[in-house]
């Protein structure tokens, strides 16, 4: 029977499983943090040398020597692993991006304010350089006290006053 493409579809019941992928990209990043420390270590040689010693020394082994189920159950360790840290890595990749661009954006602000305070202060300076210093002040009522004394000096009547 061919599908009418001016219809839709009718709707079949699916078994779709769901999960929460925050939920889950957190599990991995714990499980990828888990499995970089001493302590994992620690159990797994723990948990190697148990298994090993019960299968070669104990009457009632479960794995005899080549160690198949173990070999097995150390693969599928792994292969749940892997995906697991990639996982986790791409998620602290994603991390490491969205940090990078804030500091990118904060930098340019920086570089922003930086230029602004040059300018100002270069402003400042320049304005500060036509300001009458204290010296400048007291060099020219220097110079006027000497010239009035001068003058004082000249005059016919110094001290008397002038009538206009």
């Amino acid at each position: 029977m061919t599908e009418r493409l001016d219809q839709p579809r009718e709707l079949t019941p699916r078994l779709r499983l769901y999960y929460d992928p925050e939920a889950f990209g957190e599990f991995s990043e714990r499980f990828a943090r888990f499995l970089g420390t001493a302590r994992f270590i620690v159990y797994m040689t723990v948990f190697v040398t148990v298994w090993l010693l019960w299968n070669v020394f104990m009457p009632v082994t479960f794995d005899p020597y080549p160690f198949i189920f173990l070999t097995l159950m150390l693969s599928l360790q792994a292969s749940y692993a892997a995906p697991l840290i990639l996982l986790a890595q791409n998620r602290q990749a994603d991390r490491d991006r969205v940090q990078y661009e804030q500091d990118r954006m904060a930098a340019e602000r920086d570089q922003a304010e930086i230029e602004y305070l040059t300018r100002e202060i270069a402003g400042l300076r320049m304005a500060l350089g036509e300001v009458a210093t204290r010296d400048y002040i007291r060099s020219e009522l220097q110079r006027l006290r000497e010239e009035l004394a001068e003058a004082g000096n000249r005059s016919p009547g110094a001290g008397s006053e002038n009538p206009r």
